[in-house]
C-alpha cells in the first residue's frame, strides 16, 4: 500500500519561516520527480516547486527566491523550505510524487498572516 505522508503545514506570519515534508513510502515504482502543488481558495491547482531524480529544480516564478525544495532520495523525502512568507502564499499544499501511477498526499493547510 503506498502512503504519502505530509507535515509541516500551519500558521506562519507575513515574512515567517515554514518547512513543509513529505515521506513516500510502498511499492512505488519509477519516481522520476517529487513537489510541491498549492491551491488557494477559489483558484486552481498550481505547482509550486519540483525536484527530479537527478536533483533539477523548478520553481513557480512567485515563490524563486523565497522557497526551496530538496529531498532525500534514498528516503523518498522531499521537503519545501519556505521563507519570507506572504499572505498570497496561504494555500492547502500537496506533495505529488510522479511515478507510474502518479501518487498525491492529502494536502496540508499554510496560512500566512499579514
Amino acid at each position: 500500500q503506498v502512503q504519502v505522508a505530509e507535515s509541516g503545514g500551519g500558521l506562519a506570519q507575513f515574512g515567517g519561516s515554514l518547512r513543509l515534508s513529505c515521506a513516500a513510502s510502498g511499492s512505488i515504482l519509477g519516481i522520476y520527480a517529487m513537489g510541491w502543488y498549492r491551491q488557494a481558495p477559489g483558484k486552481q491547482r498550481e505547482l509550486v516547486a519540483m525536484i527530479t531524480s537527478i536533483g533539477n529544480t523548478n520553481y513557480a516564478d512567485s515563490v524563486k527566491g523565497r522557497f526551496t525544495i530538496f529531498r532525500d532520495g534514498l528516503k523518498n523525502t522531499v521537503y519545501l523550505q519556505m521563507n519570507s512568507l506572504k499572505p498570497e502564499d496561504t494555500a492547502v499544499y500537496y506533495c505529488h510524487v510522479g511515478a507510474y501511477p502518479n501518487y498525491w498526499g492529502q494536502g496540508t493547510q499554510v496560512t500566512v498572516s499579514s
